[in-house]
């Protein structure tokens, strides 16, 4: 007798199709064609679109890209903020085969020119507020590829409207078929998107997503956050980044709201809330923090229950206890640009809620275990051994499943490098808590090594940041001539504080061992990327040249 296994039973496309995110628009058309799908602005000059015109332009986007001789495979960059065109494109580009390379708004031209080159791109959409740093990133190119430049021009923007394109994006879909009759992808392992990544340490990697991942990233968000059917989701993170954490293609499989945001202010934030009656909006720590400790009055009417969605870092004890004095649901997610965005998650336990605001504090800092559909997280050494689930051995944080990229675009040494032994080896070293949990620790990078004693700077943060004056810190390894290297402190202090460096030492030797305590405290703006990330490479080479003047 054979068993099942053994029976020819054929794959076909009445039991089989390939996942894309691509018809999660098309059920948002057909089911909720009058729902809100856009609402960009306030009070008169609201722009708003239901799903059904979503789709709509969206069709006609593929259309007037696959008459400008767009094709399977090719690449169509975009250089947009929060705008409803860029919503548009996270559709539309992959409507016609395409791949949809989202530029960081806030680079240098000559960082998008090698961006450009390296991922070939035949079509660049370009707001009309970074016009200048487009002309200049084209006339830096290295190659001669020809590239057709569609201006973006956004009727909220009221700065200049500086124009490079030999049209205008309204122009150019107007030349689009609505009904444009598009393919879904043969195959779901067919690249969507391109993103890349900050390149601190050398060139930008080229990071290449799939239909497959996309589509399972988007759902296992809706599943992380419960998120319900119409939520409105204010875009607060930038979709340039990890294709906004894949929540444009969430919100289509919700038939949610996006509701656009093309600069984060706290005033435009509170006024989104309350106008257009916001639920849901993700950020790093520094847009939360910006919220909490925003002026009591501009808080004002805000209701409770607002679902927040925090990377990047852990928050801290004073962050959880500011979001949820407005009534602000917070959960702390993991991931990196390979992972789709998020691809871990502190879930909550209802327990939880009885414990005070620094146990709370402590357990809603760990990175927490894997999303529904990716397939597996590890803590690993060097080995690649599992370590004890001890919350203290620590090891590289490892990833493999569904929600994990391609590869690296033109880059096979570093595609093997970090998909070796068949995980993908993050740089992020944590431990494993008893409770399967992790908690990150440090990247490799930036693990302090003082008289030869490891210091994560993470824990010298948690306890800053316990200081009631403390808005944002971040702490390097600075040279030292004794120890090899002391932990440094770098500084943003809350609006009217005047806490001084000896009353910031002192309160860490309250919480560290001697050795962890920082040496030297720097006040000062720290430097962050387009979502608010601090980089540290900035501040190890201050912390550098401190060391040279003294």
């Amino acid at each position: 007798m054979s068993g099942i296994f053994d029976q020819d039973l054929p794959k076909t496309p009445a039991n089989y199709a390939a996942l894309t995110p691509l018809s999660f628009i098309k059920r948002s058309a057909e089911v909720y064609p009058q729902y809100p799908a856009i609402v960009h602005g306030f009070g008169e000059q609201t722009i708003r679109y239901n799903w059904e015109t979503l789709y709509r332009r969206c069709r006609q986007l593929a259309s007037a890209l696959a008459g400008a001789g767009v094709k399977r495979g090719d690449t169509v960059a975009a250089m947009l903020p929060n705008t409803p065109p860029m919503v548009e494109a996270h559709f539309g580009v992959p409507m016609v085969g395409a791949v949809l390379n989202t530029l960081n708004t806030r680079l240098d031209p000559a960082s998008i020119a090698y961006m450009l080159d390296h991922g070939e791109a035949s079509v660049v959409i370009v707001d009309t507020e970074f016009s200048d740093t487009m002309r200049q990133a084209i006339a830096q190119r290295k190659s001669d590829r020809p590239i057709l430049v569609i201006d973006a021009v956004d009727p909220i923007y009221t700065g200049p409207h500086n124009t490079i394109g030999s049209t205008d994006y309204e122009s150019f879909i107007a030349g689009g078929d609505p009904d444009y009759d598009y393919a879904l992808p043969e195959d779901e392992w067919d690249a969507i998107a391109l993103n890349f990544t900050s390149g601190t340490t050398g060139l930008p990697k080229g990071v290449v997503y799939h239909h497959r991942g996309a589509t399972l990233a988007a759902v296992s968000n809706i599943m992380e956050w419960d998120m319900p059917k119409h939520a409105v989701y204010l875009w607060t993170l930038p979709m340039f980044h990890c294709n906004g954490w894949c929540f444009a293609w969430a919100l289509a499989a919700r038939a949610g709201v996006n509701v656009c945001l093309r600069r984060v202010d706290a005033k435009l934030v509170f006024d989104a809330i309350r106008e257009h009656g916001v639920n849901h909006y993700c950020g790093a720590p520094i847009v939360h923090n910006m919220l909490a400790n925003a002026p009591a009055e501009m808080k004002e009417g805000i209701p409770a229950g607002v679902k927040a969605m925090v990377a990047g870092a852990a928050p801290p004890a004073s962050m959880l206890e500011g979001m949820e004095a407005m009534g602000f649901d917070l959960l702390h997610v993991y991931g990196l640009t390979e992972t789709y965005g998020p691809a871990t998650v502190c879930a909550k336990h209802d327990q939880w809620e009885e414990l005070d605001v620094g146990e709370r504090a402590r357990l809603n800092a760990r990175q927490g275990v894997t999303y529904h559909l990716q397939r597996e997280i590890a803590v690993m050494d060097e080995n690649m051994n599992p370590v004890p689930a001890d919350g203290q051995t620590m090891g590289e944080v490892m990833f493999r499943g569904n929600i994990t990229m391609k590869g690296y675009l033109k880059n096979p040494e570093a595609t093997q490098k970090d998909l070796a032994g068949g995980w993908f080896h993050s740089g992020d070293l944590a431990v494993m808590d008893p409770d399967g949990y992790i908690k990150i620790m440090d990247r490799n990078k930036d693990i302090i090594i003082s008289g030869g004693e490891n210091i994560s700077s993470i824990e010298v943060e948690d306890a800053l940041y316990r200081h009631p004056d403390v808005l944002a810190a971040a702490v390097v390894a600075r040279p030292d001539n004794r120890w090899g290297e002391t932990p440094c402190a770098f500084i943003e202090l809350k609006e009217g504080a005047s806490t001084s460096e000896q009353d910031l030492i002192d309160h860490c030797r309250k919480h560290l061992a001697g050795f962890k305590v920082p040496r030297m405290v720097v006040f000062c703006e720290l430097p962050k990327t387009a979502t608010g990330k601090i980089q540290k490479f900035a501040l190890r080479k201050m912390a550098t040249e401190l060391m040279a003047t003294e």
